[in-house]
């Protein structure tokens, strides 16, 4: 089990430091306009027009009805593949940004830019589908080096 989570956690290193630093910079960006731009608007707000407490974790709720329109299995569980897309942009942005867990975070984050891509944003033209294969992209690479040497995960990695 220690060997698995040795793997998964162990990023791949540049040669040279400021090649690191330089990935750091972009999964630090993507990481934190992914949780706080896209993440976030997908969590309604604690207080309603009307004034009624929706509760500071609900789903927005125009988010599962969007999600049940995309047919298929998102019809069947639309609360739940809502919960897993707000989760994967929202705290799976944060968990990219600073490198921990970041291939867990990458490949979640994938599954939802893959998404909304193919299922939302297909018929709307490329430069409808820039952000989420922008999103994409980031966290294919992410998924392959992990965090680099300027991350949580190379901390956890030393300590182990």
């Amino acid at each position: 089990m220690k060997t698995i989570l040795r793997k998964l956690i162990t990023p791949v290193t540049q040669v040279h430091w400021l090649a690191d630093a330089i990935f750091a910079v972009i999964r630090f960006v993507c990481g934190m306009l992914l949780a706080i731009d896209f993440g976030a608007s997908k969590f309604g707000m604690p207080w309603t027009d009307e004034g009624q407490n929706l509760g500071l974790f609900e789903v927005a709720a125009w988010f599962p009805e969007d999600v049940a329109a995309y047919g298929g299995i998102f019809a069947i569980a639309p609360i739940f593949f809502a919960w897993m897309g707000a989760f994967s942009e929202a705290v799976g942005g944060i968990f990219l940004a600073f490198g921990l867990k970041t291939r867990v975070a990458s490949f979640l984050i994938m599954c939802t830019m893959l998404t909304a891509i193919f299922l939302q944003k297909w018929g709307q033209g490329t430069w409808s589908m820039l952000p989420a294969m922008g999103f994409l992209w980031v966290a294919t690479y992410n998924l392959y080096l992990g965090s680099g040497r300027f991350g949580l995960d190379y901390l956890i990695a030393k300590k182990l």
